[in-house]
């Protein structure tokens, strides 16, 4: 796996059954999502430091982004980590 220091976030996470380039490129955003979520932060919060969106600037994308990323993130927590095992 090669986790970049900073991907280019993009509006929507590209879906897959399986683990895909992207995951691998944003396992670590994924990580500080789930991570920030459990801490209580806010979607703002999130959104500026997490995928550095400003959400004041960008609000549709900033939320699109946010939401498609918690989603992957989560479905990566429940099915896609077997992908990474094996």
């Amino acid at each position: 796996m090669n986790p970049s220091h900073d991907p280019k976030i993009a509006n929507e996470v590209p879906w897959s059954d399986h683990v895909t380039a992207y995951d691998r490129e944003h396992f670590t955003v994924y990580l500080r999502l789930l991570d920030a979520t459990a801490d209580g932060a806010s979607a703002e919060e999130m959104s500026r430091i997490v995928l550095g969106i400003d959400p004041a600037n960008e609000p549709a994308r900033a939320k699109q982004a946010l939401d498609s990323h918690l989603r992957r993130a989560r479905w990566m927590t429940e099915h896609g980590y077997r992908n990474l095992m094996q």
